[in-house]
């Protein structure tokens, strides 16, 4: 609605991830370098952690698309799933043949199938998105994976990303093995108020915005207030303050407009007696 009215070519705010419009925080950043070395070190399990929102997936999807032609990846978005089930679909996105669908038969045909992959120069990683949607069983079963192995290196390398509720999985008695395995850990931190006007005028300029900035200074306060810096919280509170300058026919959005995008917001923070600034 309000794109020629802003100059805009497409929609800034979307909820989807999309890679086109990522930002590189310093957490993200961070993460990536992270991720990118972990790898090159040869470790199997590394684990990303990051509360509702904070961009976990459009870092996996940005993390899969930076890797090189010596790479072949597996990405479950969806690992919700008893143990057979999870060890079948990791099985089928690394390209091993038909088989018995017992746990042990799919183990073996995994590990010919890396072992083939490993004297053709590749390397292996497979990436668990909403780690903690596992059932424990499931997540147990992972040792199986983490065990393919040569003497040198590990055929498999495993990174999960997931909400806090993992960390609380992995601190199961039952789970210790898995908690073990994991070499490096990063926690996925939220915008600070500078990232977020960064965060903001980013989107807009992929967007095609060209001029002066959208969001006055005032605004860009107030949308970290009300979103504490998650990311998809200020991409609904930016859309929906789009929509409120939009219809007074203002070509600026003022602290107004996003209070009245928080107000219709249930997640957002809401107002206190004070502003913090």
């Amino acid at each position: 609605m309000y794109l020629a009215h802003f100059g805009l070519n497409q929609a800034p705010f979307g909820v989807t991830p999309d890679t086109e419009f990522i930002y590189p925080s310093q957490s993200h950043l961070e993460a990536l370098n992270l991720l990118h070395f972990a790898l090159e070190s040869g470790e199997g399990f590394i684990k990303v952690v990051g509360e509702v929102g904070t961009g976990k997936t459009l870092l996996c999807r940005n993390f899969l698309a930076e890797l090189g032609p010596d790479w072949k990846a597996a990405y479950l978005p969806n690992p919700q799933m008893e143990p057979r089930a999870f060890l079948r679909e990791v099985a089928d996105d690394l390209g091993t043949d038909d088989g018995e669908p017992e746990a042990a038969h799919v183990v073996k045909r995994l590990n010919r199938r890396l072992l083939d992959l490993a004297r053709a120069g590749k390397k292996v990683v497979l990436c668990i998105d909403e780690t903690q949607t596992m059932p424990r069983l499931t997540l147990e079963s992972l040792r199986l994976l983490s065990n393919l192995e040569t003497e040198k290196r590990k055929l498999l390398h495993i990174i999960l990303f997931g909400q806090p509720e993992l960390d609380e999985m992995l601190e199961a008695h039952s789970a210790r093995q898995i908690k073990q395995r994991i070499v490096f850990h990063h926690q996925l931190r939220r915008l600070d108020t500078d990232e977020t006007g960064n965060y903001l005028e980013q989107r807009l300029r992929i967007a095609g915005h060209s001029g002066d900035p959208v969001f006055s200074s005032a605004a860009v306060k107030a949308l970290h207030f009300h979103t504490d810096g998650t990311p998809r919280l200020v991409n609904i509170l930016a859309h929906k303050a789009l929509l409120a300058a939009f219809g007074e026919g203002q070509l600026h959005v003022e602290t107004r407009h996003v209070k009245t995008a928080a107000r219709d917001t249930g997640s957002a923070v809401q107002a206190r007696r004070w502003w913090p600034w």
